[in-house]
């Protein structure tokens, strides 16, 4: 079952804060594209009315949980909160 990842930015917190973490996000985010463990990822172009603004799509829970608990978007504090949720993928699967 796929999982899915939304989550938003910690308050207070900048673009220019993003950006100088944002190589080491990248890098993270390549090595399990690497291992096609993500199906998608991207920022929403408008942000949700409980502020999400960003999204990651995996191959599963278990990948999506890891994905977090190595990003440094998440480990240094940069997203506020995050919901990881399992969905039923009717049309890759």
């Amino acid at each position: 079952m796929r999982a899915i990842i939304f989550y938003k930015i910690a308050s207070g917190k900048t673009r220019e804060e993003l950006m100088k973490v944002y190589p080491r996000h990248r890098m993270h985010v390549d090595k399990f594209l690497a291992q096609n463990k993500i199906i998608s990822m991207g920022a929403l172009t408008e942000q949700t009315i409980d502020g999400v603004g960003s999204f990651g799509i995996f191959v599963d829970k278990a990948t999506a949980e890891d994905f977090v608990a190595g990003d440094p978007f998440f480990l240094e504090g940069l997203v506020g909160h995050y919901e990881i949720s399992e969905f039923n993928d009717v049309v890759s699967e």
